[in-house]
């Protein structure tokens, strides 16, 4: 992939929602995009948790992103005001330990929820980022999903499953592109990283470095995001 640092990355025009932002990670991702030139729309359930994102330029918006009302709501939102070029998923978290006796129903339910909202997200604004001339999306896994291990069984399940409806989506964007017979532009890929604490900027820039390279490069891809050797 293109090193975002060596070749300046102009998403002036483009607009990316940022599904889940209210993390370390929708921060540094927030920050990427503005100073690209994107507008950036940052989606989260606490006005408060939102107001840092808004005072640096980015719209927010107030959502329960597990309700697919209120999912499909945001995109008739949104997409009233023009086009999107990106969706970032950042919704997620970690329960788990106690070996797989430990993997309780209601930790894999609330992991389960980063799923539902992938879900939703994706599908109400599939049309809207197969229209885009250079759509880009991206959500963040786990390493878990290669070697799951029996303290994690409910994480990488959801992980696992998160990738395969994200391999769908970039079927999706290839298909559409074949039926009309038009080039590939629109791409879905997905990061793993082992721990996300500590890489989140390195997220945000291998996301922003997606629209340095061609759709039929990035989609239906996984790139694994460790920390810089020292």
């Amino acid at each position: 992939m293109t090193d975002s640092a060596a070749a300046p990355i102009d998403l002036t025009g483009r607009r990316v929602v940022i599904a889940g932002a209210t993390s370390a990670a929708g921060d540094a991702a927030t920050r990427t995009l503005l100073a690209a030139g994107a507008e950036v729309i940052v989606t989260g359930r606490d006005t408060a948790k939102l107001a840092p994102l808004a005072s640096l330029g980015a719209r927010t918006e107030v959502v329960d992103l597990t309700s697919e009302g209120a999912v499909d709501e945001l995109a008739d939102r949104v997409l009233s005001e023009g086009p999107i070029d990106g969706l970032l998923h950042l919704v997620g978290g970690w329960r788990g330990g106690g070996g797989l006796a430990g993997q309780t129903e209601a930790d894999y339910r609330a992991l389960e929820t980063s799923l539902t909202a992938l879900r939703y997200a994706t599908r109400a604004f599939d049309a809207a980022l197969r229209a885009s001339p250079g759509a880009r999306v991206a959500m963040i896994s786990s390493t878990a999903v290669a070697r799951p291990l029996a303290g994690g069984a409910n994480y990488a399940a959801v992980k696992a499953a998160s990738e395969a409806w994200m391999r769908a989506v970039a079927h999706g964007f290839a298909k559409a592109a074949r039926d009309s017979e038009s080039p590939l532009r629109a791409a879905a890929t997905v990061f793993r990283v082992k721990a996300l604490a500590g890489l989140e900027q390195r997220v945000a820039d291998a996301y922003l470095a997606l629209w340095s390279e061609d759709a039929s490069a990035v989609n239906d891809t996984m790139l694994e995001i460790a920390p810089r050797e020292s």
